[in-house]
């Protein structure tokens, strides 16, 4: 895969360009952006995936949910459906995408969450709910330009920063890094559990914010237990198993499992893996296995699992806590 990537490398100014100028369009006003007059916030990213974003509307919706009436409006990557769709009791990771089937799983009836590749669209339907949302969270929508966000929140990794990429599909950007000046607020995410002034100040300094922006530092914190529908068990408690990922990068959670000394083999599957019945079969043969959030909600309705299967929950922590918290709470404030 990597050879093929490099050999396309005179695809790129191609992809650069034509990538580019759609954002000058949206720019320059000749394309046209809807713009509202309630909070509409934006979780995204220049790169492919694995950025971290389900985590950080999972941060937003706890800071918000009790406050405000809160929707989730995401794409639905690879469900079944199409068009907008409203989680429900009857929803399904085939109805929604894994992501938002994820959200409705872990918030319920404290936010609502639906999915619409027209963004302009799902906003426009959930706000003629009788229940309607006063406040919209995006997630993966930063290159959707036909939607005007009020706030942008771009993530990036620590180990994949997008000042050391470069756009598709040689790299892993999907528009220039210029797009970044749209960001409100940038986050390095998935940084170690300790990171010194010193080595944020470099990162700050090749992201190069501009006067209206403010970066921040985040990390994954891992749970001490993980859980099933009905049981938890102590992390540290586990002997040998399986780890199964379908997960953009794994590298982070197989490294934090390995620091702990835990035994385990490791099954790493493409992001948004459709699991197979011949992966099923091999899995059922496992005697315990521990995945994903992600990976949980559409692994979960195979009776061959039940019983053996578990995930790590994981939560965003931010450096700055106060400071982030109250640069978004002040433009929903706005």
């Amino acid at each position: 895969m990597k050879i093929i990537r490099y050999l396309l490398f005179p695809v790129v100014p191609i992809y650069y360009v034509v990538t580019w100028l759609r954002n000058k369009l949206y720019d320059l006003g000749i394309k046209k952006s809807k713009s509202y007059t309630f909070p509409v916030i934006c979780v995204g990213n220049l790169s492919t995936g694995g950025t971290g974003k389900s985590p950080m509307v999972e941060y937003l919706v706890r800071l918000f949910k009790d406050d405000c009436k809160l929707a989730t409006l995401s794409r639905g990557y690879k469900r079944k459906t199409e068009g907008f769709q409203l989680a429900d009791k009857n929803a399904t990771a085939e109805t929604l995408g894994d992501e938002p089937f994820q959200f409705y799983s872990k918030f319920k009836d404290d936010i609502t969450v639906a999915v619409d590749a027209d963004r302009q669209n799902g906003i426009a339907q959930l706000r003629n709910l009788n229940n309607a949302p006063e406040v919209v969270l995006l997630d993966d929508a930063f290159q959707h330009r036909k939607v005007k966000a009020g706030f942008n929140i771009l993530l990036t990794t620590y180990s994949q920063p997008y000042f050391k990429d470069m756009v598709l599909p040689t790299g892993n950007l999907r528009e220039p890094k210029s797009g970044a000046k749209r960001a409100d607020i940038i986050v390095v995410t998935k940084c170690p559990e300790y990171i010194g002034e010193t080595e944020k100040n470099i990162y700050k300094n090749r992201i190069a914010p501009l006067p209206h922006q403010q970066v921040f530092f985040s990390s994954i914190a891992y749970a001490d237990t993980v859980v099933s529908e009905t049981e938890s068990l102590n992390l540290n408690g586990l002997s040998h198993f399986t780890l199964v990922t379908g997960i953009a990068n794994a590298t982070p959670l197989v490294e934090f499992l390995k620091r702990k000394n835990l035994d385990f083999e490791h099954f790493n599957f493409k992001d948004h893996h459709d699991f197979s019945q011949q992966d099923i079969e091999m899995l059922k043969e496992k005697q315990q296995i521990i995945t994903t959030e992600k990976d949980f909600v559409r692994l979960q309705k195979y009776d061959a699992l039940k019983g053996k299967m578990f995930y790590l929950p994981i939560k965003a922590t931010i450096d700055d806590e106060h400071k982030f918290n109250t640069l978004v709470t002040d433009f929903i404030k706005r």
